[in-house]
């Protein structure tokens, strides 16, 4: 017999033996991952992009059943058994059914993005998901607390108190919803729930800012790029410390006069 046939006579079970126990070592890993929460925002990106991918099909076809409308109203219209008011009323059907449509595919592209970045953190050892989710949540009650504890900050920002003022009023309702959805500490959420979580968490992240610029009298437009508004801001601060040094240079002069 050939040298070779019969070495691969003899090895012939390593081949399958090899793929099954790096399918079980797949599976093992998958299902640590699993138990440690580390799958968590990975299923939870998953889950999302299933919705975001049903909810654009079903505007596209909301689109085309727009469209079929507008056909159908228009030839009504053409054989003068409607009027131009329900044309109109049509064509505005079908733009607000594009640009629905739109922002549905657009959600797509992005639950893409956050997929890709859970996957890619699966590799990592640090915190878990949910433990970055919590952390993130922590930093923005340790900054409110500031304005809550610090004497200073509190004279100085009455606003961020005031919960008559729109902006705190905004951030209030989202921090009662975060601490709503905030997973205690028996049990693993699902990642529905993780999911509803980390977008609390991430309004609340945004309604704080706007808050916090708002009691500081920042009201700069929320998309205005972040260079241009630091810029505006660095001309706001330069522009009052010329004006102060200017006045305390005014003042001298005006004292030297009077004592002269």
């Amino acid at each position: 017999m050939d040298p070779i046939l019969a070495v691969a006579t003899e090895l012939w079970w390593i081949a399958p033996a090899a793929g099954g126990a790096g399918a079980i070592g797949f599976g093992l890993r998958r299902r640590r991952d699993a138990v440690s929460g580390r799958r968590l925002g990975y299923d939870a990106a998953r889950l999302e992009l299933r919705q975001a991918q049903a909810d654009a099909r079903a505007a596209a076809d909301a689109v085309r059943f727009a469209r079929a409308e507008l056909a159908r109203v228009v030839a009504d219209h053409a054989a003068s058994r409607t009027d131009a008011g329900h044309v109109a009323a049509a064509r505005r059907a079908l733009r607000d059914a594009q640009l629905a449509a739109k922002a549905a595919h657009a959600r797509v592209r992005a639950c893409r993005a956050r997929l890709v970045a859970e996957r890619r953190a699966l590799t990592g050892h640090g915190e878990t998901p949910l433990e970055r989710v919590r952390g993130r949540h922590d930093a923005v009650l340790a900054r409110w607390m500031e304005y809550e504890t610090d004497p200073a900050k509190i004279l100085a920002f009455p606003a961020m108190s005031d919960g008559r003022q729109p902006a705190t009023a905004s951030f209030l309702s989202a921090l009662q919803r975060a601490r709503d959805l905030r997973p205690g500490g028996q049990g693993r959420p699902t990642p529905a729930d993780f999911a509803a979580y980390r977008d609390a968490v991430e309004e609340l992240e945004r309604a704080f800012d706007a808050a916090e610029r708002t009691a500081r009298g920042d009201a700069l437009p929320p998309d205005l790029p972040v260079m241009l508004r630091d810029a505006a801001r660095t001309i706001v601060v330069r522009s009052t410390e010329v004006i102060s040094r200017t006045g305390g240079v005014i003042g001298a002069w005006n004292a030297r006069r009077r004592g002269d």
